[in-house]
């Protein structure tokens, strides 16, 4: 049985079959993340570098996901590794690890999300095989294929490693965090994910993962920053985190009402 058999979107995501849009929350509610996952978006993101989730919370969010039938890919902490495993055992079909800045970080985190031979994941996948249904046996035999583990590319030294971190065997490809990266670019003088130095520095992350086989993920900040990504070739991006969506819906809602009652 391959991972394509059990669940599409690892084999996808690594075949580039079409650019891909995620929802992302840091608001530790699964019911916002069952309420999204509604929508067409092909995943959700659970940002607990950021956010305010918890192990318990997150895997809550994981099965809501699930139950609307969309994956659930984590953020970790920086250097959390020991979550990243607990959180894949949880039925999480990936893993976005921050602050990956050399081939020694991306080792670090395969070390943690991999069985072996790439890894050293423990076991205790149980969420996970209630999950996929599948027995124990055929979740270990495909597990590093159903799973994804995604370094982010957002510090210079990252930038300059892009490589290195690639080439390492178990790091499925890579995420880059184009805000963080402005700040390292330009030595912390400004937040500009959306400067021609950025575009550019996205476009070479691009054609290194595809001259090393990977695939290829960014942050946007809305929907149309996460078209030009599309366009740029990621094979998976952002439309804007759910606090942004949330707040312009509302804001979108009383301007109209305003509108309408005021007669304009």
């Amino acid at each position: 049985m391959s991972a394509a058999e059990i669940d599409g979107f690892a084999d996808r995501i690594r075949k580039h079959q079409g650019g891909m849009i995620s929802a992302w929350v840091g608001i530790p509610d699964a019911m916002l993340v069952n309420h999204l996952a509604q929508e067409a978006f092909d995943a959700v993101v659970l940002d607990m570098q950021h956010g305010m989730w918890d192990m318990q919370s997150a895997a809550n969010a994981v099965a809501q996901a699930r139950l609307a039938g969309k994956p659930a890919i984590a953020r970790i902490p920086v250097g959390d590794f020991a979550s990243a495993s607990r959180l894949l055992d949880a039925g999480a079909s990936g893993i976005i690890a921050p602050m990956i800045n050399s081939a020694e970080d991306a080792r670090a985190l395969v070390r943690t999300t991999k069985y072996p031979p790439l890894g050293e994941r423990s076991w205790g996948p149980s969420l996970a095989l209630n999950h996929t249904g599948l027995s124990a046996d055929v979740y270990l035999k495909n597990a590093n294929e159903l799973t994804v583990a995604i370094a982010m590319v957002e510090t210079r030294a990252a930038l300059d490693a892009i490589d290195g971190i690639l080439g390492v065997t178990g790091v499925d490809g890579i995420f880059v965090g184009p805000a963080d990266l402005s700040i390292a670019l330009s030595n912390g003088d400004q937040v500009a994910p959306n400067a021609a130095e950025i575009d550019s520095a996205m476009q070479h992350a691009v054609a290194r993962c595809r001259a090393h086989g990977k695939f290829a993920c960014a942050y946007a900040g809305d929907g149309e920053r996460a078209g030009e990504l599309l366009k740029f070739g990621f094979d998976l991006v952002i439309a804007g985190a759910e606090t942004i969506q949330l707040r312009a819906g509302a804001r979108r809602a009383i301007n109209a009402a305003r509108r309408i009652a005021s007669g304009s």
